[in-house]
């Protein structure tokens, strides 16, 4: 059972005055880290007359599992502790007056969700050099926290300029190559359409005129068929027959 690979935790926790205090306005940064894989402490304060502190060693820690009720493995429940101090709810409850020098006791209670294990922490008084050092080293600490995360926030912005960069290069060299598939395409298109009309016009052009329509119809049997037909047979027997009558009729007058 270790704290190591411990994430430091910033944050500002909801002040809440108990028993006769008037509730003046107090706003504190809250501070949960690590100095080494044995130990965890916890920082308050308002930055003026209020420092307050916890230790907790990994047997504290242990015992403290055991009174909130958290099963599972031990890193389960650091990590159910850590969720407790980020969620929105994490309280810091004073006690006593509400005067600069009147708060008798404090209180750090969070808890990851309603109808959870709750965390309560009691917190002691620093005074004196003591609160100095912490408020010292929690804004040095919150310092290297921005630094970090501004560094962490420039290296992805950069990042993100190179990939945006990268993206548009070869957008531009896709549609570089569309446009040259579809010119060649074209191309390929324009000859083909040259080829087919040459193959189409070749034998035209070798036969000259003997292949117009205006020719082959001149020339065609069925027009010469069509101009020295004959008539039926059966149409000349009637004429040939109406003739033969009107023979008979003037040799009876």
């Amino acid at each position: 059972m270790e704290l190591e690979n411990f994430e430091p935790i910033f944050g500002e926790p909801k002040v809440e005055w108990t028993g006769s205090a008037s509730g003046s306005v107090i706003r504190f940064l809250l501070y949960v880290f690590a100095p080494n894989s044995s130990n965890l402490i916890i920082h308050a304060t308002d930055f003026h007359s209020n420092t307050w502190e916890a230790k907790r060693s990994v047997l504290q820690l242990e015992d403290m599992r055991d009174e909130i009720g958290v099963g599972g493995s031990w890193s389960e429940f650091i990590d159910y502790v850590v969720s407790s101090i980020k969620s929105e709810d994490v309280k810091l409850v004073l006690g006593g007056s509400s005067d600069s020098d009147g708060v008798a006791y404090a209180k750090l209670v969070a808890q990851k969700s309603k109808g959870m294990p709750l965390v309560s922490i009691s917190l002691t008084r620093l005074e004196g050099s003591v609160a100095s050092k912490a408020m010292e080293n929690l804004s040095l600490q919150l310092f290297k926290a921005f630094k970090s995360t501004q560094h962490l926030l420039t290296n992805e912005q950069e990042r993100s300029l190179q990939l945006t960069k990268v993206i548009s290069v070869e957008k531009e060299r896709n549609e570089s190559i569309q446009n040259q598939l579809l010119n060649s395409k074209r191309q390929k298109l324009q000859k083909m359409n040259s080829s087919e009309k040459a193959e189409f016009l070749a034998p035209l052009m070798s036969n000259g005129l003997q292949d117009s329509p205006d020719k082959q119809a001149a020339q065609s049997p069925i027009s010469t068929k069509v101009a020295n037909r004959v008539v039926p047979a059966y149409r000349r027997a009637k004429v040939r027959g109406a003739l033969l009558q009107d023979s008979e009729d003037d040799k009876d007058n």
